[in-house]
């Protein structure tokens, strides 16, 4: 069972997928799920297939490569996974207006998943550059070797030294005050950004990527309180 802000951003989901989809030709995405579902069991382009198949899902136009970083990556596609996925690519530096958007809506309605983003913030900022990865390029790999070859994305972060508890806690106030603040700076912009009055267009940019620049402000924030207290390990 989804709690309600997971059902929340399940039908947002649903609602951007089935508008996409009114605006595309949708025929070549599922003739490309229908050819990966051929391939050998295990393999990228097969898990991905099945992945899709299992829950009546095909392709997004347009973001083909997200599909298949859920398989890889080993994110669920459900609402915490895909914004777990997405702290990973910030991370990993996919700094795009989607990403953003997706996170900061996950952000405000899943705060106690918020050690979870953190977590996997850092593991896309250990992990190799991920932005030019497409279908193609891995399809028939083995989904096992292709997931190891990634590396760090199962790193285990054990903290090996206890800082002072008054100085941890304004420390992650702090954090995650710059990223609620930014977070509602992008939010209150975002419906100008739209606008055709370039006015509002210029009004609206900068103040959004202020806030955009507060939320990453607040991510680095906390990796950087953290880091020294801690070491790596491989699971």
């Amino acid at each position: 069972m989804y709690s309600f802000a997971e059902q929340i951003i399940r039908q947002a989901f649903f609602l951007s997928v089935w508008g996409i989809e009114r605006f595309h030709d949708m025929a070549p995405y599922h003739r490309k799920v229908a050819a990966l579902s051929q391939l050998p069991a295990g393999t990228v382009g097969k898990e991905l297939a099945d992945c899709l198949l299992t829950r009546n899902l095909t392709l997004i136009p347009g973001f083909e490569s997200h599909d298949l970083k859920h398989v890889v990556l080993d994110y669920e596609l459900e609402p915490v996974g895909e914004i777990r996925l997405q702290a990973f690519m910030l991370g990993n530096g996919n700094w795009t207006l989607p990403s953003f958007a997706i996170f900061l809506f996950g952000l405000l309605l899943l705060p106690r998943q918020w050690r979870k983003f953190l977590q996997d913030f850092r593991a896309g900022r250990q992990c190799i550059s991920l932005s030019s990865l497409e279908i193609d390029h891995c399809q028939h790999e083995s989904l096992t070797g292709f997931r190891a070859r990634l590396s760090s994305r199962y790193t285990e972060i054990k903290p090996t030294m206890k800082p002072a508890i008054l100085h941890r806690r304004i420390s992650y106030l702090g954090s995650y005050s710059l990223m609620i603040i930014g977070a509602a700076a992008m939010l209150f912009c975002f419906p100008f950004l739209w606008s055709a009055n370039v006015a509002d267009l210029v009004g609206a940019g900068f103040p959004f990527v202020a806030g955009a620049i507060l939320v990453v402000g607040g991510l680095i924030s906390l990796t950087l309180h953290t880091a020294p207290q801690t070491e790596t390990t491989q699971a």
